[in-house]
């Protein structure tokens, strides 16, 4: 049985993750972004000017889907798909200014571009829901052996 400690060291030690919103419109959109953990909240830097940042000011509804490599050397050699964490999400867009603020986030963007992005702190909600977490990959063929459903703490 897998609980919310290891889906966060999961989550910490990746720095990938599919984000998705929806537009003013209705339209459903998703992109990748890298990201840092600190506390239980993500943080990803996106242009102040694009689409995330955008329609995730106007919502702040998030969907994460966050893959975690499995397989070590032998993914080298055999296709191993990944685990993953997914869950939903409240999402706050900040300027890029409140790195300053961020020692252990600063790295994400740095001094000179900070003035140009926004920085989305993503807070996930409700439960996590993983694939492949926490068991051997024999079992990652049995669905109900594979998934779990984590209450976010």
């Amino acid at each position: 049985m897998i609980d919310d400690r290891a889906v966060w060291r999961a989550i910490e030690h990746a720095s990938f993750a599919v984000l998705s919103h929806v537009s003013p419109a209705g339209a459903p959109r998703s992109s990748g972004v890298l990201y840092r953990t600190d506390g239980d909240r993500l943080y990803a830097v996106v242009a102040r000017d694009s689409w995330k940042a955008r329609h995730i000011a106007g919502d702040g509804r998030v969907a994460v889907t966050v893959p975690i490599r499995r397989g070590g050397l032998l993914a080298l050699l055999v296709p191993i798909p990944p685990a993953t964490v997914s869950f939903a999400a409240t999402a706050t867009v900040h300027p890029g200014t409140v790195l300053e603020r961020l020692p252990r986030l600063a790295a994400l963007a740095p001094p000179e571009r900070r003035a140009g992005c926004a920085v989305l702190e993503i807070r996930p909600a409700g439960h996590f829901v993983t694939y492949g977490l926490g068991v051997s990959l024999a079992r990652m063929r049995d669905t109900r052996l594979a998934r779990a459903r984590v209450p976010v703490r």
